[in-house]
């Protein structure tokens, strides 16, 4: 079967912060892609939520050992229940609808960094 993702995903927990005007969620993400996350959360989500995200990127640079804050929109594209989860028994898949061409070339380059690794 052919692979019909668009970019690489690497299994890398990162940590994610998801909003609406109800809820702030904390979490780490499962699995990361520069168009996309799946991430455990506390409560079930509608498909097309739209979610304002906030990821925290690792960057090595000269030695030197950064974080950088990136800020972006998502929709939920998938919602599951997952029995043996304990404090975060849903999972999403959240695709990245509005994310900046600066920000998703510093995603990119940390997931192929990591590929490499």
């Amino acid at each position: 079967m052919r692979e019909r993702r668009k970019y690489p995903r690497i299994e890398r927990p990162l940590s994610i912060k998801l909003s609406d005007q109800e809820f702030d969620i904390l979490t780490e993400t499962k699995n990361i892609s520069a168009s996309g996350a799946y991430c455990p959360v506390n409560k079930p989500m509608d498909l097309m939520t739209k979610l304002n995200i906030v990821l925290l990127i690792p960057i090595h640079k000269n030695k030197c050992r950064t974080v950088k804050k990136i800020n972006c929109c998502g929709v939920v594209v998938r919602c599951e229940y997952v029995t043996e989860n304990g404090k975060y028994p849903y999972r999403i898949a959240v695709f990245f609808n509005h994310l900046k061409d600066s920000e998703r070339k510093a995603l990119r380059s940390y997931i192929d960094s990591s590929l490499k690794a």
